[in-house]
């Protein structure tokens, strides 16, 4: 009875997404009606409706007809000219990038309408309580939990962000459609959006014409944040707190957040040698900058929230500070503008003292600095304004507005230097007296100083009452908004490299200075019993202050090993101490022990020097004289180049890295990812170059030792062993990192580096986090989300909240409710027998098979996926055209393509056969039913095994593989039938995604338009290869890649 009464409301359900892509379909055609004609939409409803029929036929297993109608379709494809072919591959990409927004949109009526919602946090808590959790324990531990979840650049979004956008359009449209009080005008109105949207994307180009920089990438971050995250946050956290306190009595504190945000974006140079030391710093400013425009933003929005005046005493006090300090800075404001006013009537009637020939003594010092013999014999021009750098001018030369001309020279707001020869001549005319177009000019760059735009901005608001006890909430947060875009106009600056003389009391440098104004709000506003107000937008804002920082999202650094050796070369080769890398391990961790411990800086003076000239950035010797510039100048340089060592750019480039890191200090950083280390001395090398950059400041990245990240990587695991040793020899190296932890007492936190793919570790979060080993989870985790799953689950609000409470809700279950060990030994003796068998398999397919490769090259569009321009990193991490140097994605990448899927289930089937066949099934069906980890496995490789399609794949081989390694592709094939078989065997299922009829219904719904997509990619592949040059080819060849990876729902 259940399971029909889940069948009807899984049909009902579909209803709705049916009619959506009706809906979407149907205005589709409209649009292709007038943009390409009528006789060309009567071939793609032609071609629609044969592969319709084969699917229909092949699904009722009639594979014999099925297979002639596919013969039929791909006749007439090859028959097709190029210009029809791209047509027909857009519009069939458009087709499927519809659906997919309308399956998002599913899933999101689906879960608004479901109550309780399943993995939610009121059904989870529920559980626990009901299972015997305290209430107490449950509070604490949602509160002390810590989950990260790092988004990275690596290239699987294949969809441009214009694009993007749109998808968003439409499917906030959806969401519009769905509202039942919608009159007809309104939906008719409706309509005409949606088809305006679709139009606009028909007629937008689908291709990424240059590669992308890693601050493109970067932007790409921050705009999730920007559109989705930014409203999501608040959300998800009230359904934390909400929940707690209707099992626990007690709601989550205000500046607690279980989940915060990290990013590889412009910190990852893992094999990319486009992220350099500047562009780390400028993507962590930009992420700064963006994070303050946020907050000015909501800000704005309290400001005009809380209008009301009755507050605590404290927040009273503040405010009356505020106030007594503007009236006090804008006499004096008003004071210096009626003196430049008489100055500046004086300069039409007399004439300026000629300009001197040469600077003064000392000219070259900031006017702050003490003479050594006393004080300084130029007295101060005493200027309004915390924002201008005070200068000295000397009696009897200039007018208080040459004085003016400096100050406003030394703070340009438009990108030149305060030192630039361009600036001083503008500002400085040679001409004795000034004209009424010299005087245009002042005042030109008083408005666009701070203080002429700060005069400006007073305009535009509503003037703040003067009278004691008015507004207090807006006096406040008007200040917070003042020193915000402080901040901001310094990250400006600092971004244009231009001169920065903020005072710190100015601007905000940590989170915790924003934090204390509004938690005074807050305070306040609940000590007048207006708590209702307190818990609105000013939680809203302090929970996003907590939650994304100054920063948004901390920037991990991400380096490979071999780099920091080659650094130490460098260094230990100076030192006369031999080559580094030569060492043995002993040697290695006898040095670095003994560096770690001394005082002295490790990379030499000269190395330093060497760093300093190469950029620029150094300063003339102190007491040195303006005027004695070009000579001890050019000794000083001379000097330096006669004793500095050069080294090699890889080597800079690491050293810059880490002084840029203790630049930015750690309420910018996250973690430092050491990839490829295999030794003791891999970590401590980084340790020993951190503490060098740390003379200076201390305490930029990693934890203390007594906490210690440990990443998880899967994409190259899987790569070189396949998907099913991965993930065993995986599952034992955490529970041997979790029992070494536990031995020393250091507590560890798991980073998963999973990608988007099964191949790559990728599945679904809840299953995933549920399958570790027990105590690996206890309270934290760091995971990665990357590429095109950013987009699917944190793109919209709605989906956003639901993946961080599944986050939530999975750590919780697995820190409170771990998973189950193996039950036996015996279980995991199976299960090195299965890797040991399947990795094999898999090897001597994959690297011992001297035809492989080639194959590779031939049936699949490996080799044409470097002109997508996804990413900002190379293919390959070396020039060899082997698979080990091949990176992971594009070797996922281009099995996704052809629908073979072959590295998430290559040697899957041999492995089970070989144990089944010493008759260990019921063993296996066992572990499927108890060990969540072994049930999960199968549970994924089932899926993928869902999304393959045979005919297809064997398409690709008859039409574009030399007949001489055709027969290596039939062996594959068996081999996938083999898996498919047995893991069926274990699982009880009948079919394939059995288990999940709503993935199985939505991956049948898109074969009709897949398909043909497939079809055409191997025509186009098979003209291109004959004529490379051929941009319209290959362009074409780039949207069947974009529409294949729509209707798979994933890249790499």
């Amino acid at each position: 009875m259940t399971d029909t009464t889940d069948d009807i409301a899984e049909e009902i359900s579909f209803q709705s997404f049916d009619d959506d892509c009706r809906l979407l379909g149907s205005l589709l055609n409209d649009v292709l009606q007038r943009e390409v004609g009528t006789q060309f939409m009567e071939k793609v409803e032609r071609n629609r409706t044969v592969a319709q029929s084969a699917c229909n036929l092949r699904m009722a297993g009639v594979d014999d007809t099925a297979q002639l109608l596919d013969n039929q379709l791909a006749s007439e494809i090859s028959n097709m000219t190029l210009d029809e072919a791209f047509t027909l591959a857009r519009a069939f990409s458009h087709y499927l990038n519809l659906m997919g927004i309308a399956e998002t949109h599913h899933r999101v009526r689906k879960a608004r309408n479901v109550a309780p919602l399943s993995k939610s946090c009121d059904d989870i808590f529920n559980q626990l309580v009901q299972g015997g959790v305290h209430p107490d324990e449950l509070y604490q531990t949602v509160c002390k939990q810590e989950v990260e979840i790092v988004l990275t650049a690596h290239p699987t979004q294949i969809n441009r962000r214009t694009l993007q956008y749109k998808h968003i359009r439409i499917a906030h449209l959806l969401d519009y459609n769905d509202r039942p009080d919608l009159g007809i005008e309104d939906r008719e109105m409706l309509i005409e959006d949606l088809v305006r949207e679709i139009t606009s994307i028909w007629q937008t180009d689908e291709l990424r014409r240059h590669k992308p920089t890693p601050v493109d990438e970067a932007r790409a971050g921050l705009n999730i944040v920007e559109q989705s995250l930014w409203k999501a946050v608040p959300h998800y956290l009230r359904r934390v707190s909400n929940a707690l306190k209707k099992h626990t009595g007690k709601p989550l504190p205000l500046t607690c957040t279980p989940i915060k945000f990290g990013s590889w974006m412009g910190g990852d140079r893992d094999g990319n040698p486009n992220v350099t030391a500047k562009v780390t710093r400028d993507v962590s400013l930009l992420s700064r900058w963006m994070a303050i425009d946020l907050y000015i933003r909501e800000v704005d929005s309290l400001r005009f929230e809380l209008s009301m005046n009755r507050c605590s005493d404290r927040l009273s006090k503040l405010a009356h500070e505020i106030l007594e300090e503007e009236t006090s800075f804008d006499d004096r404001h008003e004071s210096w503008n009626q003196s430049l006013s008489r100055s500046q009537m004086k300069l039409h009637s007399q004439q300026a003292p000629p300009l001197p020939r040469q600077l003064p003594a000392r000219a070259d010092l900031p006017s702050c600095t003490e003479c050594s013999g006393g004080g300084s014999q130029y007295p101060r021009l005493d200027l309004p304004g915390k924002d201008y750098k005070q200068l000295n001018r000397q009696d009897g030369q200039g007018s208080s507005s040459d004085s003016l001309f400096q100050n406003l020279r030394m703070s340009l707001p438009n990108g030149s230097s305060a030192n630039s020869s361009s600036a001083q001549s503008a500002m400085m005319p040679r001409s004795a007296s000034f004209n009424s177009s010299q005087i245009l000019a002042q005042r030109k760059l008083f408005a666009e100083s701070q203080m002429g735009r700060s005069s400006f901005q007073k305009l535009l608001e509503p003037r703040v009452s003067q009278i004691p006890g008015i507004s207090p909430y807006r006096i406040v947060l008007g200040n917070v908004k003042d020193k915000l875009m402080k901040t901001q106009r310094r990250l400006e600056l600092l971004l244009e490299d231009l001169p920065c003389e903020y005072d710190s009391c100015d601007y905000y440098e940590t989170s915790d200075q924003i934090l204390e104004p509004l938690l005074l709000c807050y305070d306040s506003l609940q000590s007048c019993a207006s708590g209702v107000l307190a818990d609105g937008r000013l939680a809203d804002l302090i929970r996003r202050v907590a939650t994304f920082g100054i920063v948004l999202m901390k920037l991990d650094l991400r380096q490979e090993s071999a780099r920091h050796a080659e650094t130490l070369d460098a260094i230990t080769r100076y030192l006369d101490m031999g080559t580094y890398s030569e060492w043995d391990e002993e040697k290695k961790l006898e040095f670095l022990a003994r560096e770690l411990k001394g005082k002295r800086p490790l990379v030499p003076p000269s190395i330093e020097a060497f760093q300093s000239y190469h950029h620029f950035d150094w300063k003339l010797p102190d007491g040195m004289a303006m005027e004695e510039m070009d000579i001890e100048g050019q000794i000083w340089e001379n000097s330096l180049k006669h004793n500095m060592v050069e080294v090699a750019p890889d080597v800079k480039e690491v050293l810059d890295t880490f002084r840029v890191a203790a630049e930015l200090g750690s309420d910018s950083l996250g973690a430092y990812v050491i990839s490829m280390a295999s030794n003791a001395s891999d970590v401590l090398a980084v340790e020993l170059l951190q503490k060098d950059a740390r003379l200076a400041v201390s305490g930029e990245l990693g934890r203390s030792l007594s906490w210690w990240n440990v990443m998880v990587g899967y994409s190259d695991s899987g790569k070189d062993a396949g998907r099913f040793t991965a993930a065993w020899e995986l599952y034992k190296a955490q529970e041997d990192v979790v029992a070494a932890c536990n031995e020393y007492g250091i507590k560890v936190t798991l980073f998963h580096g999973r990608g988007g793919s099964i191949g790559r570790g990728g599945g679904p979060t809840y299953l995933a986090i549920q399958s570790q080993p027990p105590g690996s989870v206890m309270g934290t985790l760091r995971s990665t989300e990357q590429g095109e799953m950013v987009q699917a689950k944190f793109g919209l609000p709605q989906t956003a909240v639901r993946q961080l409470e599944i986050y939530t809700t999975a750590v919780l279950l697995a820190t409170l409710r771990p998973p189950l060990p193996p039950r036996e030994e015996k279980w995991r003796n199976l299960m090195e027998e299965i890797s040991k068998i399947s990795c094999q398999n898999y090897r001597s397919v994959v690297y011992e098979n001297p035809e492989f490769l080639a194959y590779f090259h031939e049936a699949t569009p490996q080799a044409e996926l470097g002109f997508l321009n996804i990413g900002s990193r190379p293919t390959r991490r070396k020039s060899s055209t082997g698979i080990g140097h091949l990176r992971a994605i594009p070797w996922v990448f281009a099995w996704t393509q052809t629908r073979f899927v072959l590295p998430a289930w290559l040697g899957v089937g041999a492995g089970l056969q070989g144990v089944c066949e010493k008759g260990h099934t019921d063993d296996l069906k066992a572990m499927y039913k108890e060990w969540p980890f072994f049930q999960s496995t199968i549970d994924l490789i089932e899926m993928v095994l869902g999304k393959a399609d045979i005919p297809i794949a064997k398409h690709y081989d008859e039409v574009l593989v030399s007949e001489s390694r055709r027969e290596l592709g039939s062996k594959l094939r068996r081999e996938l039938l083999t898996a498919g078989k047995h893991v069926l065997v274990v699982s009880g299922h009948e079919k394939l995604s059995e288990n999940n009829r709503s993935l199985r219904r939505l991956i049948e719904s898109r074969l009709p338009y897949l398909n043909p997509i497939n079809m055409l990619q191997v025509e186009i592949l098979k003209r291109l290869r004959c004529d490379d040059d051929n941009h319209k080819l290959r362009d074409a060849l780039l949207i069947t890649i974009n529409g294949i990876a729509a209707g798979m729902r994933n890249t790499g």
